[in-house]
């Protein structure tokens, strides 16, 4: 069995994988576009990996921008006992 590349480290282990410049799960909508080839799916996948590249370029990952999304939703007052209990 071949060993891993001179080059490789453990810490690489981490890092998102990647196709080209694009997140690999901002890729998913060409997935559709290819098993669904139309001028909707087309657009449909030209936008949503547009978006997907613009939550990249600010430092957002999926997950992190729906966890900010609901904190957003929720606002800055966190009620630590539950109304009925006051």
């Amino acid at each position: 069995m071949k060993g891993p590349p001179p080059g490789a480290s453990w810490r690489d282990s981490a890092r998102s994988a990647k196709l080209w410049i694009f997140d690999a799960s901002a890729c998913f909508p060409l997935l559709i576009l290819a098993f669904h080839i139309t001028m909707k799916t087309f657009i449909f996948a030209v936008v949503a990996m547009l978006f997907f590249a613009g939550l990249n370029k600010y430092g957002f990952s999926i997950p992190i921008f729906l966890r900010w999304i609901r904190s957003t939703i929720a606002g800055p007052r966190k009620v630590a006992v539950p109304w009925w209990f006051k």
